[in-house]
């Protein structure tokens, strides 16, 4: 296939339904770091110019579930290994949900992330691609390193 299907894409909508509409308002407010450029009791809007972003979050009138199964999950990626640790500082400050704290990984494509989880329950992915260097420091056995102290797992 030659070319991409919309060669001049100027933008990313993206439109989710919520189970909370203020706290998840609150929530991608802090995450996007942007106030919405329209809000009603339906619906909340976010323009991210730097990430070329239009998210809509609509309110969940019919009550039906939401599948945050089948979104596996939204990803943000950030400069490097110590915006990943702020991001998890200002998680934890905001009350956020943590579902894995600041880790490298080394499996699949080589990261430092950080997992969190919106208040609907959708999956956020913050992180960063490695350095040819933190690359070189790869363990033997491709264990993920936990970059916060005291955060590994017990036992791990």
């Amino acid at each position: 296939m030659s070319g991409a299907l919309v060669p001049t894409a100027a933008e990313f909508h993206l439109s989710l339904r919520v189970a909370d509409l203020a706290s998840s308002t609150a929530f991608y407010t802090a995450f996007l770091g942007v106030e919405p450029k329209d809000r009603t009791a339906r619906y909340s809007t976010f323009i991210a110019p730097a990430l070329r972003l239009n998210l809509v979050l609509l309110v969940n009138d019919r009550g039906e579930a939401l599948d945050t199964y089948s979104l596996y999950h939204l990803g943000l990626g950030v400069a490097d290994r110590a915006a990943v640790i702020e991001s998890y500082r200002q998680a934890q400050a905001l009350g956020v949900e943590i579902v894995k704290p600041p880790r490298t990984t080394w499996r699949g494509t080589p990261l430092h992330e950080l997992w969190l989880k919106d208040p609907s329950g959708y999956l956020i992915e913050i992180y960063a691609r490695l350095t040819p260097e933190e690359l070189a420091a790869m363990p033997a056995d491709q264990e993920p390193v936990f970059l916060v102290p005291g955060t590994a797992p017990a036992g791990g």
